[in-house]
């Protein structure tokens, strides 16, 4: 019938290919598996080499010997940095500092943030700009006028605010709540108004919406901001570095640099093994939440 078609028309007929589309795809799956393996060997070479010169001793290490083979493994790293109080302590004070920027990061931004995305006010969609602005001002020009409020206080009140590592609970917050209100306020703007229409109907306040309607809704993207806010909080170094000094106030970044290098003597087993044991926690947290961070973070690309 084709070919009949094709003569009637003057012309020889053609054959169909098929196939065309499932090659494209095949070669798109091949070139992302690519990519793939590309990116991984690029990320996962200094963790790798990390953990390998964990297992080293500082004798082998001096030695010059191939960085990317251990000849003899030993775990003594772990066990003098796991027994160090000083470590401990570092880690501590990391902990206590992220578990309480986190809780003051939430207490600010999420009311914030349902007062920007859903209490439309003159004005509203300016500020809610000018949060996001904020956090996109570096701290190394944030640190020093800082320092000199900081110095300010204690001249003219006597409270000494440096060299305490709770004086980081004021200033963390300054670089986790413009984020994470944004965060919030691209999922709050995300969830469908006729759930504030039903509870206007039924009579509950705006703190009531927020508390029994939009955060169980809004819990991904929740659960994505506080894990924003402890990575940053866990991750500091600029900050801690400019206003603790003393060990007992180090958190863990700045205390493994400050205690494991003493001049030009560089204790690279530790140092290593520090490194690793401070990334554990972010790193098992991204573990099992990546999914929500990951649908928090992309929950205002769509609407409805």
């Amino acid at each position: 019938m084709a070919a009949a078609i094709a003569e009637t028309r003057g012309g020889p007929s053609r054959p169909v290919s098929y196939g065309s589309i499932s090659r494209s795809r095949k070669r798109a799956l091949v070139w992302s598996y690519v990519f793939l393996v590309l990116f991984a060997i690029f990320f996962l070479t200094p963790p790798i080499y990390m953990f390998i010169t964990s297992l080293k001793t500082s004798q082998e290490i001096s030695a010059a010997t191939n960085p990317w083979w251990v000849f003899n493994p030993t775990l003594a790293n772990y066990t003098e940095l796991l027994t160090s109080n000083q470590y401990l302590t570092f880690f501590k004070n990391s902990a206590i500092i992220s578990i309480v920027v986190v809780t003051i990061t939430m207490l600010v931004s999420i009311p914030a943030a349902f007062a920007l995305a859903r209490m439309k006010f003159w004005g509203s969609t300016t500020l809610a700009t000018g949060v996001f602005l904020t956090y996109l001002i570096p701290e190394t020009l944030l640190f020093i006028p800082l320092f000199k409020i900081f110095a300010f206080v204690y001249e003219y009140t006597g409270i000494q605010l440096i060299n305490n590592w709770w004086v980081l609970l004021v200033i963390y917050p300054t670089l986790t709540v413009p984020f994470c209100t944004w965060i919030m306020i691209g999922y709050f703007a995300s969830i469908p108004k006729e759930l504030d229409e039903a509870a206007v109907i039924d009579g509950a306040t705006y703190f009531q919406t927020l508390t029994k309607i939009f955060i169980p809704v809004a819990l991904p993207g929740i659960i994505a901001a506080m894990i924003f806010a402890f990575t940053v909080s866990w991750a500091q170094f600029l900050y801690p570095l400019a206003f603790t000094t003393s060990t007992d106030q180090l958190v863990l970044p700045v205390g493994i640099i400050t205690t494991l290098i003493k001049g030009d003597v560089f204790n690279w087993g530790q140092i290593m093994t520090g490194a690793l044991l401070g990334a554990a926690p972010p790193l098992i947290i991204y573990a099992f939440l990546m999914d929500y961070y990951i649908a928090g973070l992309t929950a205002g690309a769509t609407k409805g």
